[in-house]
Order: structure tokens, then sequence, then C-alpha cells
């Protein structure tokens, strides 16, 4: 019994591992930035901020923007809110910025697309892109004079790097569980999004930091995304409008991860609820394209089998614990000695080999982008590396939890995410 289960196990991690191939090769990228280039002319790019309730520390994006080397004549500064008497808009203008009141808003695409909307034709035309950024986003000084760079590839979506801006603070600004949070985008963007982008597949995108040509933004008449996550469904559209993405990793954005393991849990069910609602949303127009086609596209097949090696694995590890706990107690209870290999075989050795390889795979993704660790003690990285491993595994249940909410028909309550405070904001830390 012990060998069969075993057997069954080796045979299925192997197959897996084959339908990884592809990925694995494609990690190379991450250590492969794309061609820089220096843009000729400057255009003009506006600074789209979704500030609502947000005065207690929109004011650190305002002073980053008011470093920025780029020439002021260029870029303008967007404020949106929801309420009028918002002492966000106090703010806002006191630095020049416009503010767009939109009272219906009830999340993030409904503030956006009242900001698209309120918009002239003329005010559209006279800008090159947008770029949106979250009430509690720095910007590097060179944010837009790269934004600017980044024009001169031709894609219609561009993503830039994001850094934790809870390292910019002391100790207290950051936490195991933010410096986990931290860890997630470079796993998303160098281990995933640089192979995307040289395969052509759209990229997994990110509202916070994400820029978009004028283009974008005039055929999709406005931003009419209304699940929990805007900014994947914009990637599924991506599929059906062949909106082409770009991972830009020379402009860096700051931006604030939550510190409690709760806060954690709670921003992560809202992404893959909104992630199930955008599947639920768009699969079958995605299929319906393959059929009509004959064949996928590159994109299409990651969207349908990209995850299916892993979802095999996780499956095959699971069920040879499971087997190895229902073999160890049945062979204790009859008093067969062989009740601790089953123990060790079958349900302690597949999980240290799945920690193991997540272990490895937030080592890789540190060293992906090493500068955005810098600032943190050898402690502190130790503790991520290490941790890492369960906070990936958490997915598993937070996946059973959204898909719970989209076949209720509801939605996670939105909570409020504690802001932390910061005094000396010094970018220099995890500048290269």
């Amino acid at each position: 019994m012990i060998v069969a289960i075993l057997i069954a196990y080796v045979v299925l991690t192997g197959l897996a591992v084959i339908l990884y191939l592809p990925k694995l090769f494609g990690f190379r990228y991450a250590f492969r930035k794309p061609p820089y280039r220096r843009a000729a002319e400057k255009r003009r790019i506006a600074v789209v901020v979704p500030a609502r309730d947000e005065s207690k520390i929109i004011g650190d994006l305002f002073d980053s923007i008011d470093r920025q080397d780029y020439d002021p004549a260029f870029f303008t500064v967007n404020v949106i809110v929801k309420d009028p008497s918002d002492p966000t808009v106090a703010l806002a203008e006191a630095r020049g910025a416009r503010v767009t009141v939109v009272p219906e808003q009830t999340r993030k695409g409904d503030a956006l697309d009242g900001y698209f909307k309120a918009l002239s034709q003329q005010e559209r035309e006279s800008y090159d892109a947008f770029v949106i950024v979250d009430a509690d986003a720095v910007l590097d000084s060179r944010y837009l004079s790269e934004l600017n760079n980044a024009l001169e590839h031709d894609y219609d979506i561009y993503i830039t790097r994001k850094y934790a801006k809870n390292f910019l603070g002391g100790k207290q600004n950051r936490t195991v569980f933010s410096n986990c949070s931290a860890l997630t985008w470079p796993i998303i963007d160098d281990l995933g999004n640089t192979y995307r982008m040289r395969k052509d597949i759209p990229l997994n995108l990110c509202g916070q930091g994400m820029m978009l040509r004028r283009n974008v933004i005039e055929e999709l008449g406005g931003w009419p995304y209304r699940t929990l996550t805007e900014d994947y469904e914009l990637k599924l559209d991506s599929l059906v409008r062949g909106f082409r993405s770009m991972f830009y990793p020379y402009a860096i954005l700051y931006t604030e991860e939550a510190l409690g393991r709760s806060e954690n849990h709670n921003r992560r069910v809202r992404w893959l609820t909104g992630y199930a609602q955008c599947d639920k949303k768009y699969k079958e127009q995605i299929r319906a394209q393959v059929r009509s086609r004959g064949k996928y596209t590159s994109g299409e097949r990651e969207y349908f089998f990209g995850i299916a090696p892993l979802v095999l694995f996780a499956a095959a590890t699971s069920a040879c614990m499971v087997a190895g706990a229902v073999v160890t107690i049945a062979y204790a209870a009859l008093g067969n000695p062989r009740w601790y290999a089953a123990l060790a075989l079958l349900t302690m050795a597949p999980f240290i080999v799945l920690y193991v390889l997540l272990f490895l795979f937030g080592v890789l993704a540190m060293f992906a982008e090493k500068d955005a660790f810098r600032s943190l003690s050898a402690g502190e990285r130790l503790a991520m590396l290490f941790y890492n491993p369960f906070y990936l595994l958490e997915y598993i249940p937070i996946y059973m939890e959204s898909r719970r909410y989209v076949r209720t028909g509801t939605s996670p309550v939105w909570k409020n995410t504690e802001r932390s405070q910061y005094d000396n904001i010094d970018i220099d830390k995890t500048k290269k």
C-alpha cells in the first residue's frame, strides 16, 4: 500500500514538473530586463488618483510628485473623491491638482469611469497616456520620466515596478506578513510577467502603477470594469480586444502592504473573489472565440491551462498526505509497525517537498529583484523566506472562501486597511 501510493505521487508530480517546464525555463527572463530607450520627446501624462477618504496618507504621494524630475508642463494630477466635503479636496487643490467628484462610486471602477467620462474630448486628446496611482503610493523621483521613456515601446498598457512603501520606514512599519506580501510583486512580475511579455501574452495587471495609452481609454469609452479586481478584468478583456501589455521595471513606485495577518487575509479574499467574478464573466466569451478560430493563442492557452501543472502537483501532494494519514492511523490501530513508514513517506515527505519548493521559489523571487529588499535586515529576510511557503499555502483556503462568495452571489465585506505613519521617508534606501 505504501509503495503503491508513493509511486502514484511520484508519477503525478513528475507529470506536473514536465508540464511546468516551459514556465521553469521562462524564469530566466526574470534576470533579463527589457532594452532601455530614452525618449526623444516629452508626452503629456495624466496622473489619476482614486482617493476617497484618503486625506491622512495622500500627503506622501503629493510630496513625491513635487519631487518629480519630469517637466510639470507635461503632466497633471487628477484626484477622484466621492464626497465634495472630503478633506482630500482641499489638500489636492492646494497642490494644484484637478479634483473630480464621483458621488455614485461604490468601488474603484466607478471612480475611474466617472473621471474618464468627465473629461471632454479635447481634454482627453490632450493626453498621451494615463497612469493610475493609489493614494497610499510614493513615486520615485524619475517615475514620470521613465513612464515617458516607456512610451517608446509599442504597447497599449504598461505596469511598473512596485516596491514596498513599508521598507521606507522603520521596523515598526513592517511585519513578516507585509514582507511576504511585498515578495508577491517579484513573483507576479519578474517570475511571471517577464515570461508573458516575451511570449506576447497579456500580463497579470495591477491597477496600482498601471499606465494606459489614450487609445485604450477611447476604445473602452471610459472604464467599464466593475468587479473587485478591475485590473484582472482588463487582462481578460485584453484577450478579447487584443491590447498588448508590458512590464516596465525602470519606473519604480512604492505601495503600502498590510501589516497584520487578518488584513492580508481580507485583501487576498477580495482579490481571489474578484478573479472568480472575472472568470465567470469572460470564460465563455474567450472559449467561444477559440472555437470560432479553431485554435488557441498563447494567451488563451495560458488562461485555460496555465495553472494546471500547479493544481496537479497540489492535488497529488494533498491526496498523498491524506492517504498517508489514513494508512498511518489504520496501521497503528492494527499494531502494524509500518505505521511510522507511512507517516514519514506519505505524509511528512510530500509536505517537506512542497515546502522546500515554495521556499526556493521565494528565494528566486527575492534574488530576481533583490534591490527591493535591500533595507531589510538579514533576520527579516530569513523570516520572510521561511514563512513565505505558509503564506502561499494560505491561498488554498482563501480560494475556497472566494468561490463561496461567487457561488452565493455575495461579496466580502469591505474593511479599511490600517495605514502606517511615516516620518522622513527616504527613497534612497531602496534605490539602485
